[in-house]
């Protein structure tokens, strides 16, 4: 039988935020949210801020799943890993 994957710090609070901004739709459990905005669909993988270097402040290798790494390199639609709101919020559109 297959786990719950485990949900990383904060991706609830990310959830809920981005549910409160009129035309986004979000989805759970894909690796692990998928955000709709003006017609796109937008993959999402969120990472702790602990899995965050304070060196280069990009997501340290260790972190990065071998699965998810394949994707980074070979999907062909938007796939991105984040660990703060902002990031999304940049990633969609909502601001620059």
């Amino acid at each position: 039988m297959r786990r719950a994957a485990k949900i990383d710090r904060g991706q609830r609070a990310m959830v809920k935020a981005l549910r409160q901004i009129p035309g986004v739709t979000v989805t759970v459990g894909m690796d692990d949210i998928l955000v709709g905005h003006k017609g796109k669909t937008y993959w999402f993988e969120v990472k702790a801020p602990e899995a965050i270097s304070k060196r280069t402040g990009m997501v340290k290798d260790s972190e990065i799943t071998p699965s998810e790494r394949e994707r980074l390199d070979n999907w062909s639609g938007h796939y991105s890993i984040v660990w703060d709101l902002n990031h999304i919020l940049q990633e969609i559109g909502v601001y620059d």
